[in-house]
């Protein structure tokens, strides 16, 4: 298995939208890539860091898929569409992660 994490980090005067995100932008991402082999999408709304304080990142998704291939099946396919309907719920730059479950 292959999870896909997905982090906005919090910046000054940035914008996000996590109930577009949670509902509009990941109902997207079933629909587009759950012929690839998307098993879940998980979404993160951080609410503190480890002390209680701001959390470093605003909002997260975790998008598990079978393998690496279907995750870029996928992407090739529809990575246009998604990559697109990001500023609908942010004007933050997503940082990308790709893991191995063990």
């Amino acid at each position: 298995m292959i999870r896909i994490t997905v982090t906005y980090p919090a910046a000054a005067g940035s914008r996000f939208d996590h109930v577009y995100y949670e509902s509009k932008h990941r109902a997207l991402l079933e629909r587009l890539l759950g012929d690839h082999g998307l098993q879940r999408v998980e979404i993160d709304h951080c609410v503190a860091d480890g002390a209680g304080g701001k959390p470093p990142i605003l909002a997260g998704a975790h998008l598990i898929f079978n393998d690496i291939g279907g995750f870029q099946a996928g992407m090739a396919k529809h990575g246009e569409v998604i990559m697109k309907d990001i500023p609908n719920y942010t004007d933050i730059a997503p940082a990308i992660v790709i893991s191995e479950m063990k």
